[in-house]
C-alpha cells in the first residue's frame, strides 16, 4: 500500500505532488479539489452525527471551527472505545459468519462499531476543514491566482495534501495489483517462460475478467463509512512488482509489446517500466516469536493493544506492530525494520492517461490496448513471445539440453533437477481471477 518510489511515479507523494503543483498552480486544480471533498462527505454516514448534535445539515456546506473540533474530539474517543473493547478473535469470527440478508442494513450495522465512527468523524472533520479552507480562499469558480495563494499558506498545502491521501485512498484498492509471485518453473524457465508470464499477467484479458469479477463487489471500508453499498470501479490500470534479487531482473528487462498488435496506436507500448529501487524496509527478518513477544508488549503497555489485525484499522499490521514494540522498547526501530534486501521496483501502465485516473481526475480510463476482443490477445500475445524469445532460444543447444534435463515421471510429477515435484490435487488449487466468471 505504502511504495515511496511507486507513488512517486503515479504522483500520488505528497511531496512529488506539491512539487508539482507549485510549479504549475492551475484552475482545475481548485475543481478537483472541490470535486473530490464533495465526494468524500457524500460518502459518509452521519445521521447518528445528527443525533448526537455534533453537527447539523448546514454544517456540511458551511463548516466552523466549533463543529471541526467536536468532530475530532467525538472521533478520538470512539477510536480508544474500540482499542478498549474491541474482541479481534471474536469479531473475526463474526465476520466469517455474515450471510448476504438486507445489505443496507448490514453496512448500517457496520457503521455503528467504534472503529468506524472513529473514522466516520475523523475523516469528516478533514474533509470539513478542507472544504472551510477552499472557501476563504476560493469564493467562486476556482482561478490560478486563487489556487496560487491557497498553496502560499501552510494550511493550504497541508490541505492539499490530505485530499490527495483521500484520493489515493478511492483507488489504490481496486485499480491497481501487485504481482506477487511470477515466474515460470523447469522446463519452461530456460525458454523464458516467465516473460510470457509476465506479459500475460497484463493482457486485456486479464483485465477484463478484474472488470467483471469485481463488477459488484462492495467495498468493505467504504461501505462501512456509508452505511450503505458502496461499488468502486473495478477497472485495473496498473500492475506493480519487484525483482526478486537488488541487481536487476532478466524477466522484466526489456520486456515491451507493440500495442498496435493488441488493438492500440501505432508507436506506444506495453511495457515493464523500471520505477525505481524499494528502501528496503520490512517484517521478513523477524522471527515469529520475536513478533508475538512484541504483540504481547504492546498488549501489555498503557495504552493496550493498538493493532488487533482487523481490516479496516490500517494497512500492514504486522510492521505496525513491530514498530510500536520496537518503540516501547526504545531500540532504533527504523535501523532495525531496515533489512538491507532492497528490490526494484517495476510497473505497467495499462491505461493513457494512468494518473489523472488514479487522482479522479478523469472518470474513465483511456486503455492502451483494446478490450474488445480480450480473449483473443492471449493469443497474440503467446504469438509475440515465440517470436520475440522462443524461437532464438530454441535455436542453443545449452537451453535445449538444459530443457531436456527435466522429465515427467509416473502418477503425474515432475523430475526437476533430480528432484520430486507432485503436482498439486485438484481440490488444492487455488481459486484463479478467472473462477466463477460468465464466459
Amino acid at each position: 500500500m505504502q511504495i515511496r518510489e511507486r507513488d512517486a511515479w503515479l504522483g500520488w507523494h505528497p511531496e512529488s505532488f506539491m512539487e508539482f503543483v507549485m510549479d504549475s498552480p492551475s484552475a482545475e486544480l481548485g475543481v478537483w479539489l472541490n470535486k473530490t471533498i464533495d465526494i468524500a462527505i457524500g460518502q459518509l454516514f452521519v445521521s447518528d452525527l445528527y443525533a448526537e448534535e455534533l453537527l447539523t445539515a448546514r454544517d456540511l456546506h458551511s463548516p466552523s471551527v466549533d463543529v471541526i473540533e467536536k468532530l475530532v474530539t467525538y472521533g478520538k474517543d470512539q477510536r480508544e472505545k474500540h482499542h478498549r473493547f474491541i474482541n479481534s478473535s471474536k469479531l473475526k469470527g463474526d465476520l466469517s459468519r455474515e450471510q448476504s440478508g438486507d445489505r443496507t442494513e448490514h453496512w448500517r450495522g457496520r457503521a455503528q462499531w467504534h472503529l468506524y465512527k472513529s473514522k466516520r468523524a475523523l475523516t469528516l472533520a478533514d474533509m470539513l476543514h478542507s472544504r472551510m479552507l477552499l472557501q476563504r480562499y476560493i469564493s467562486g469558480p476556482p482561478s490560478v491566482e486563487a489556487i496560487r495563494q491557497l498553496l502560499a499558506t501552510s494550511d493550504g498545502a497541508r490541505m492539499v495534501r490530505k485530499v490527495l491521501r483521500k484520493a489515493k485512498a478511492d483507488r489504490v484498492g481496486i485499480a491497481m495489483a501487485d504481482i506477487t509471485v511470477c515466474g515460470a518453473i523447469a522446463p519452461y524457465s530456460p525458454l523464458l517462460g516467465g516473460k510470457l508470464v509476465s506479459m500475460l499477467a497484463a493482457s486485456p484479458e486479464v483485465v477484463d475478467a478484474y472488470q467483471r469479477k469485481y463488477l459488484e463487489q462492495e467495498s468493505e471500508i467504504a461501505s462501512s463509512m456509508a452505511g450503505r453499498p458502496i461499488v468502486r470501479p473495478s477497472n485495473l490500470v496498473f500492475l506493480g512488482t519487484t525483482s526478486l534479487y537488488g541487481v536487476g531482473s532478466s524477466q522484466y528487462n526489456r520486456l515491451r509489446m507493440p500495442a498496435d498488435r493488441l488493438g492500440g496506436r501505432h508507436g506506444e507500448r506495453l511495457e515493464y517500466v523500471e520505477i525505481g529501487r524499494s528502501d528496503a524496509y520490512g517484517t521478513s527478518h523477524f522471527t515469529t516469536n520475536t513478533v508475538d513477544a512484541l504483540a504481547k508488549l504492546v498488549q501489555q503497555s498503557s495504552n493496550g493493544q493498538r493493532v488487533n489485525s482487523i481490516f479496516g484499522e490500517g494497512v500492514s499490521p504486522k510492521f505496525r506492530k513491530i514498530r510500536e514494540g520496537l518503540d516501547q522498547l526504545n531500540f532504533p526501530t527504523d535501523a532495525l525494520l531496515q533489512h538491507g534486501r532492497a528490490r526494484i521496483i517495476y510497473g505497467v501502465a495499462l491505461a493513457r492517461n494512468i494518473r489523472e485516473y488514479l487522482l479522479g481526475m478523469d472518470e474513465a480510463p483511456d486503455y492502451i490496448c483494446s478490450l474488445k476482443d480480450s480473449r483473443s490477445s492471449t493469443k497474440v500475445i503467446a504469438d509475440w513471445w515465440i517470436e520475440r524469445w522462443l524461437s532464438r532460444r530454441i535455436d542453443s543447444d545449452a537451453v535445449l539440453d538444459e530443457v531436456a534435463r527435466h522429465t515427467t515421471v509416473r502418477d503425474g510429477r515432475y523430475l526437476l533437477h533430480g528432484a520430486c515435484l507432485r503436482l498439486p490435487e485438484a481440490d488444492d488449487v487455488q481459486q484463479t481471477l478467472f473462477d466463477d466468471i460468465e464466459n
